[in-house]
């Protein structure tokens, strides 16, 4: 069964990455627009292949390499005993890039590295948060972040869901 999960995984991730090469390889109309698209981004934000801010792009580097399998622990912002969702986002902002945000959904919100983008131009690093009581990092798969989930789950990559999808999206830098 385990497998089977995994399999499908990498089925999405395969689909996913075809998208996005898909939308690389796009006629130069595309190109023109891609400036536009993110016009509310400083140029000290402009980034990576990704296009997501540079401290977005090391923070979930981080976390991919040190926080994967960890489990969940409310108020957790360490392997040992496990992270909470903001503990993760906290952790791999300040180990990855530098930026030490606070161990609060509620207080990240009004954070001043927090600069908010809609959602359609949500890109590798960026900040989703469900509500404001749960914050993941977005991936480049398509409806897909990294975070500390819920209780009994390790940490990892989850698929957004029709009950279960992002409410707001931020950029740090």
């Amino acid at each position: 069964m385990f497998s089977m999960a995994v399999a499908a995984m990498r089925r999405r991730r395969f689909a996913a990455a075809a998208a996005l090469v898909a939308a690389l390889l796009a006629p130069a109309a595309a190109a023109a627009a891609a400036p536009a698209a993110q016009a509310s981004v400083s140029h000290s934000a402009v980034a990576s292949g990704y296009g997501g801010s540079r401290a977005g792009n090391a923070a979930l580097n981080w976390a991919e390499r040190h926080a994967t399998g960890c489990w969940y622990s409310y108020g957790g912002s360490s392997c040992s005993p496990g992270y909470d969702c903001s503990g993760l986002v906290m952790a791999a902002f300040g180990h990855g890039a530098g930026i030490w945000l606070p161990h609060s959904t509620y207080a990240m919100l009004g954070n001043p590295h927090l600069h908010w983008i809609p959602l359609s131009q949500a890109r590798r690093g960026d900040l989703m948060f469900y509500g404001s009581g749960h914050v993941e990092i977005n991936t480049v798969w398509y409806h897909q972040t990294f975070g500390a989930h819920n209780w009994g789950q390790r940490t990892g990559w989850i698929t957004w869901g029709p009950w279960w999808y992002p409410t707001a999206a931020y950029r740090v830098w």
